[in-house]
């Protein structure tokens, strides 16, 4: 207990190694998946990359099958559902809003 009568929780001080484990991701740089991805090329194993490199296993495993997938280390789209409208549509719909306030979606459907 403090002076004030509350009852304090211990604090706990991480290293870094354990703020590691915790599952907060980053992002792998460009530089570094291109660089996986051409010691790969020169017939190393991806264990040999992933201790060279202090990248996970598994981020290696995934950056190699996307690369023989697709043929390139750039970050594919982020998830999220797909647009309904085109932007023309969009437009479309701004316009005949601005036009006309009160409209429906009733309206717009038709």
């Amino acid at each position: 207990m403090c002076t004030c009568g509350c009852i304090s929780r211990p604090t706990l001080k991480l290293s870094a190694s354990l703020l590691d484990i915790t599952g907060k991701s980053n992002e792998i740089s460009q530089d570094l998946r291109k660089k996986i991805v051409d010691l790969h090329k020169s017939g190393s194993s991806l264990g040999a990359s992933s201790k060279r490199l202090k990248v996970p296993h598994s981020s290696v495993q995934t950056i190699v099958h996307k690369y023989k997938h697709h043929g390139t280390t750039q970050l594919s789209y982020c998830s999220g559902r797909r647009r309904v409208l085109s932007p023309r549509d969009e437009r479309t719909l701004v316009q005949k809003v601005q036009i006309n306030p009160r409209t429906t979606a009733k309206d717009l459907v038709k």
